[in-house]
C-alpha cells in the first residue's frame, strides 16, 4: 500500500520578498507611491546627470588643458597638435561601437522609441552603450551634447526600476518619462523645463496622471544636484527689456527663419549620414575621418566643438559683427553635421539652443539695417532664436519657453519665445512632421512622430486576434460534399485550401446553399478573396485600412507559405480595438488604475 499524501503547509517567503510584493501591490493601487517612486528615480537621475557631466567636463580638461572653469567651446585658439585627439576619439569610438556591434546586432533603442513602441522598456546594456559613446564623444570635443546621455541614464535607471517592481504599462512609460526629464532638469537646474521635456518629447502627452510623479521627479533631481555641488548649465543671457508689439511681430517672423533653419539642419544631418554610409569608408573608421574633418574647422574656430555652453556667452558678451556671427553658424553647423554624420553619438539640444543664440543675433542685425528706427535686442533677439531654434530640431515648444523663463526670470521675454515657438513648431510639423530623434528613426524605417504610445498597436497583431478553430474543405470539393459536411446554420464561413494545404479562397456558407447552384459543381466556384489575406504580424491599423479597402467582412490569416493560421472578422477586430483605445484614454486621465 502506498503512504498517504500529508498535505505540508507553503513555506513562508522570506521577508524582503514579502516587502517587494507589498510595494508592488501599494504601487498598482495608489498615486501616491508613484509619485514617491519617482522621487527616488529623480534623485538617482540627477545623479547620473551630475557624474556624466564632470567626467565629460573632465576628459576635455586633461586632454586639452583647460581650467576647472573653462569651456572647450570658449577658447580663443586651440593648438592643433591638440586637435589631433579628435580623431584618436574617433578611433575609440570607432571600437567601442565595434564591439557593441558584435554584441548586439540590433538597433540601440532610445527613450522616445522605448517609450512610443516598447511600452517604457529601456534596457541596461543599450543605455551603458549610448551613454559610454556619448561620454567619449563629447569628452574628446566632438560638437555633440550630453543631454542623449543624461535622458538615457536617467530613463533607463526608471525603467529598470519600474520592471522590476512590475509596473502597469502605461507607469511604466510614465516613469521613464520622468526619469528622463528629471536628468535634463538637473543639467540646467530647471524643473519645469525637465517636467515639459518629458511631457512633449519623451511621454508624448500631457496627462492628469503624468503630472505628479514628473514634477516630483524633476525638482528632485534639481535639488539633489545642488546638494551635491553641480554646476548646471546656466545660461546667463539677461534680457534688455520687454519686448512691445512690433517686438511681438518681429519676434514671429525669428521663429520662422527658425522653423526653416532646423528643417535644413536635420535634412543636413540626414543626408550626411546616408553618404558616409554609401562611401568606402569601414564602419570602423568613420568616426576617425569625422574627427579629422572636425579638427580642421575647429582650426578656424573652436567655437564649432563641444555643446556650444561657453562659446554662447562668449559671443554674446564680445557684440561680435553679423559677418563673424554668420561665420560661426556655418562652422558651428557644420561641426554638428560633421559629427553626427560620421558617427559621433550625442545631442542637438544645446547645440541647438546655441545656433538659435546665433541665427537671434544675426536676425536682430539685419532688422537694425532693414528698417530705419526700428531696432531688436540681440540679447532678446538671442533669447527667442534659442528657443525657437530649439523647438524647430528637438521639438516641445513649452520645454524651450520655460527653459528661457527659468534662465531669465522674464515674462515678456519667454511670451515672446513661447510665440516664437509656436509659429516655429506649426511651419516643421506642417512642412516637415519631424523632430531630430525621430527623423533619425524614419531614416531607420519607423513611422512614428512622436513619443505619443503606439506600441500597443503593434502588439495587437492579426495572429492575436484570429481565431483559430475554422472549418476547412479542399478546393476540390462539390457543393453537395460541402452541403453534406457543413450544414447549414453550423458555421458563416469555410475555408478553402489546394491540395497541398495552401489558401485557395473562402466560402460564405449561405451561398453554397443557395438556390438554382448544381449540386455537383465545385463549391470553388463560389468562393471569394482568393487573393485577399492577412499576414500575421499585421498590426491592427493596418487590419483595419485592409477590411476598408476590400470591403470584406472576414478574411483568413495565413503565413509565408499560405498556409492557414486562423480567421479574422472585421467585427471583433473592431471591437478589440475600440476596447484597447478606451483603455488607453482611462490610463491618461489616471482612471484605470481604480
Amino acid at each position: 500500500m502506498s503512504e498517504p499524501m500529508i498535505d505540508l503547509p507553503p513555506l513562508p517567503r522570506p521577508q524582503p520578498v514579502r516587502l517587494l510584493a507589498a510595494l508592488r501591490r501599494r504601487l498598482r493601487s495608489s498615486e501616491l507611491w508613484l509619485v514617491a517612486l519617482a522621487v527616488a528615480v529623480g534623485a538617482a537621475a540627477g545623479l547620473l546627470a551630475e557624474f556624466q557631466a564632470g567626467l565629460a567636463h573632465g576628459m576635455q580638461r586633461f586632454l586639452y588643458g583647460l581650467s576647472a572653469d573653462a569651456r572647450l567651446s570658449a577658447q580663443a585658439r586651440i593648438a592643433p597638435a591638440a586637435l589631433l585627439w579628435l580623431p584618436v576619439g574617433g578611433l575609440l569610438l570607432g571600437a567601442v561601437s565595434w564591439l557593441a556591434a558584435r554584441r548586439r546586432r540590433a538597433a540601440l533603442v532610445d527613450v522616445v522609441e522605448a517609450n512610443a513602441l516598447h511600452g517604457g522598456v529601456l534596457g541596461v546594456v543599450d543605455s551603458l552603450i549610448v551613454c559610454g559613446q556619448t561620454l567619449i564623444s563629447n569628452g574628446f570635443g566632438a560638437s555633440v551634447g550630453l543631454e542623449a546621455a543624461y535622458a538615457q541614464a536617467g530613463g533607463a535607471t526608471a525603467s529598470v526600476v519600474g520592471q522590476r517592481l512590475r509596473l502597469r504599462r502605461h507607469d511604466l512609460r510614465i516613469m521613464l518619462g520622468a526619469g528622463a526629464g528629471a536628468a535634463i532638469a538637473a543639467a540646467f537646474g530647471a524643473p519645469l523645463t525637465g517636467a515639459f521635456y518629458a511631457f512633449e518629447i519623451v511621454i508624448g502627452s500631457y496627462t492628469p496622471s503624468a503630472i505628479a510623479p514628473v514634477a516630483a521627479a524633476c525638482l528632485a533631481a534639481v535639488l539633489t544636484a545642488k546638494a551635491v555641488g553641480g554646476a548646471s548649465y546656466r545660461i546667463d543671457i539677461h534680457p534688455t527689456h520687454a519686448p512691445d508689439l512690433t517686438g511681438y511681430l518681429l519676434f514671429a517672423g525669428l521663429g520662422l527663419v527658425c522653423a526653416l533653419v532646423g528643417i535644413a539642419i536635420v535634412l543636413l544631418v540626414g543626408r550626411m549620414e546616408r553618404a558616409v554610409r554609401a562611401s568606402p569608408i569601414p564602419p570602423t573608421l568613420r568616426p576617425a575621418v569625422g574627427g579629422a574633418l572636425l579638427a580642421g574647422v575647429a582650426l578656424l574656430s573652436p567655437q564649432a566643438l563641444s555643446a556650444g555652453h561657453g562659446a554662447l556667452h562668449v559671443d554674446l558678451l564680445i557684440g561680435l559683427p553679423l559677418a563673424l556671427l554668420a561665420l560661426i553658424f556655418a562652422l558651428k553647423t557644420a561641426g554638428s553635421v560633421i559629427s553626427l554624420g560620421f558617427g559621433f553619438r550625442g545631442g542637438l539640444f544645446f547645440a541647438s539652443l546655441f545656433l538659435g543664440s546665433l541665427v537671434g543675433q544675426i536676425y536682430a542685425g539685419a532688422v537694425d539695417l532693414a528698417f530705419a528706427g526700428v531696432k531688436l535686442s540681440p540679447e532678446n533677439a538671442a533669447l527667442v532664436g534659442m528657443g525657437a531654434l530649439g523647438v524647430a530640431v528637438v521639438g516641445g515648444p513649452l520645454t524651450m519657453s520655460f527653459l528661457v523663463l527659468e534662465s531669465t526670470r522674464d515674462f515678456g521675454v519667454a511670451a515672446a519665445t513661447l510665440a516664437a515657438a509656436l509659429i516655429a513648431s506649426t511651419v516643421v510639423r506642417e512642412r516637415f512632421g519631424y523632430s531630430f530623434s525621430t527623423w533619425r528613426l524614419h531614416l531607420r524605417g519607423e513611422t512614428i512622430r512622436s513619443a505619443r504610445d503606439v506600441g500597443w498597436m503593434r502588439t495587437l497583431t492579426a495572429e492575436r486576434m484570429m481565431r483559430r478553430d475554422v472549418q476547412r474543405l479542399p478546393d476540390d470539393a462539390t457543393v453537395a460534399d460541402f452541403r453534406r459536411r457543413i450544414p447549414l446554420g453550423s458555421t458563416s464561413r469555410v475555408i478553402l485550401e489546394d491540395a497541398a494545404g495552401r489558401y485557395a479562397g473562402l466560402v460564405i456558407t449561405a451561398q453554397a446553399y443557395a438556390e438554382g447552384l448544381d449540386p455537383e459543381a465545385p463549391v470553388a466556384s463560389v468562393a471569394i478573396s482568393q487573393d485577399l489575406a492577412l499576414s500575421p504580424d499585421m498590426d491592427v491599423a493596418a487590419v483595419m485600412r485592409t477590411f476598408e479597402a476590400t470591403e470584406t467582412e472576414e478574411l483568413p490569416v495565413i503565413d509565408a507559405d499560405r498556409r492557414v493560421l486562423g480567421l479574422l472578422a472585421e467585427a471583433y477586430a473592431t471591437r478589440r480595438y475600440a476596447h484597447e483605445l478606451e483603455r488607453r484614454h482611462l490610463e491618461l486621465f489616471g482612471e484605470a488604475r481604480s
